[in-house]
């Protein structure tokens, strides 16, 4: 039986191959006592600058005699490593004679669609947008030409908004499915760094080919993956979902019965959350934050969070995360994207979003972030469900009113924003495609919006050394942190007021990024498979 030994840390300048000799010292046990060991997680601590560690979690083999020894002192960095059952399924018996369909092919939609077609129940999975390759091609002319598809984008497509972003595989849930979904991820493409890294990332780069393998290998097992389609009804008897109903590429409409539907259909779908409502479905306004992006030389970001180590080959781009409050709302950095881009997010007619993505090196010469505010439903007119959309909606239209043509987004330089020199670009230039429109940014939010940034900025700049650099680029507006709306559900899943339909992921408002995602579509996947048989 291996032990978990945590909390070992060693100096960015010494070899990993001390870790047996350190773990010895720790313990206070014989040398020679360590058989073996594996490194099941590397956290960097850089609070001090002159002394930057690297923090290990170890499996460790010790003989029985020193294990014995060990565990009878209770030490608090030293356990058990129990194995995990992530992967075990109960399966169900109940036969069905219609399809389970997965709706959306985000990583909620993805991963539950695959889990169904590991066990034999070959699922539909349905996406509105693109494959990955002709979706990459139209993200790339939206970038060029300002020509938007409005089916196929940042938001739409396979993969999900994540695929076009740093593809953080961090997240703050305590679930044994996190370390099944990233063997997952490593089994079809992603380095071996995302098994041990305590921040990992794969990079936009990575990800559309990890993606397309998961879909091959869901096809492989017998699923089906049908793009272009988009779903526009669901139909239920004595409250259980019987139906939905699509949307071809061709315009025709099609009625696919089913035994129940994996609704993952991410955040940005507006349309469908206007059918779902209309359809009964329970629904809530829930809180989200809107802002900017920000960027920075990734140079004086590494400078404030190495100091003098900011050059050694062992560490990669620097994060940063700052918080503080202004008019008893939180200000914070969200989404940061070391070495990365601004991208262009927009996924309706005449609106605007911003966003971040990173490749897997991180090897721009920006920084970025978002540095957002937190809006809740007080802030939102009206009383429906949709309220907190339709104001999200309303930003976007006044940044693309503001930016003036082709999907130019409002910018300003940090500068310009605080109100201590002019509007002109200087040593930091926006990455921003297609383009930016220098202007008073603070015109296309509301005043508490632009005050609270202000004052965060100013706040940051006493955290990070130069955060609120006069040439610091900011570019508006980030709106799609999180869903502004959550479809209700119940404890196993089932939408409140419709067995058989899960709503899953960040469009259902139960998840914040890619992983989450992931684990909240897998467990929907094993609630069905505890209840149906594998299809013949």
């Amino acid at each position: 039986m291996a032990l978990i030994i945590s909390d070992i840390s060693l100096p960015i300048t010494a070899d990993e191959n001390r870790l047996p000799l350190v773990v010895e010292n720790s313990l206070k046990i014989t040398r020679g006592a360590v058989l073996s060991y594996r490194i099941l997680r590397i956290s960097l601590d850089a609070r001090k600058k002159n002394d930057i560690r690297f923090v290990y979690t170890l499996s460790v083999q010790l003989d029985k005699k020193t294990e014995s020894h060990v565990l009878k002192r209770n030490l608090k960095n030293v356990q058990f490593q129990h194995s995990s059952n992530a992967a075990e399924c109960k399966i169900g018996t109940k036969r069905s004679d219609h399809p389970i369909v997965v709706v959306g092919a985000g990583p909620a939609g993805l991963f539950a669609a695959y889990e169904l077609s590991k066990y034999g129940y070959k699922p539909m999975l349905i996406e509105r947008g693109s494959p990955m390759d002709k979706r990459a091609l139209d993200v790339e002319r939206f970038f060029s030409s300002g020509i938007l598809d409005t089916e196929s984008n940042i938001m739409f497509g396979e993969g999900g908004a994540g695929t076009f972003s740093d593809g953080k595989l961090t997240t703050r849930i305590k679930d044994e499915r996190v370390e099944y979904i990233l063997h997952i991820l490593n089994q079809f493409g992603a380095d071996d760094s995302v098994l041990v890294q305590a921040k990992p990332h794969i990079g936009t780069d990575v990800l559309r080919t990890v993606v397309k393998n998961i879909r091959d290998e869901i096809i492989r097992l017998g699923g089906t993956v049908e793009f272009n389609t988009k779903l526009i009804g669901i139909a239920s008897q004595d409250s259980h979902i019987t139906s939905i109903e699509v949307e071809r590429q061709t315009g025709l409409h099609e009625r696919i019965l089913c035994s129940s539907c994996v609704l993952a259909i991410g955040q940005g779908a507006r349309d469908t959350y206007e059918m779902l409502h209309e359809t009964g479905l329970a629904l809530s306004p829930k809180s989200f934050a809107v802002g900017v992006r920000i960027e920075h030389p990734q140079e004086l970001i590494n400078r404030s969070q190495y100091g003098e180590f900011m050059d050694h080959p062992r560490l990669s781009a620097a994060e940063y995360r700052v918080a503080s409050r202004s008019q008893n709302r939180g200000v914070y950095s969200f989404c940061m994207c070391p070495g990365g881009y601004v991208v262009a997010s927009s996924s309706g007619v005449s609106e605007v979003v911003t966003n971040g993505m990173s490749y897997h090196a991180r090897n721009g010469k920006n920084a970025n972030s978002a540095i957002v505010v937190s809006v809740s439903p007080d802030d939102f007119k009206g009383n429906s469900p949709l309220s907190g959309m339709y104001y999200q909606q309303a930003l976007e239209r006044q940044a693309f009113l503001l930016g003036g043509r082709n999907y130019f987004a409002p910018c300003s330089t940090v500068g310009s924003f605080l109100g201590s020199k002019t509007a002109s670009i200087g040593s930091v230039l926006p990455t921003y495609r297609p383009g930016i429109h220098l202007c008073d940014i603070s015109k296309c939010m509301p005043d508490y919006i632009s005050h609270s940034l202000r004052e965060g900025i100013t706040t940051f700049g006493r955290q990070i050394k130069g955060f609120d650099m006069p040439d610091a680029v900011i570019t508006a507006i980030e709106t799609r942190t999180s869903s502004p709306v959550r479809i209700l559900r119940e404890p196993d899943g089932d939408a409140i007021n419709m067995q058989g339909l899960y709503p899953v992921g960040e469009g259902a408002g139960y998840a914040g990024g890619i992983v989450s995602a992931a684990v909240d579509g897998i467990k929907a996947a094993q609630h069905i498979i505890s209840i149906y048989a594998p299809l013949d």
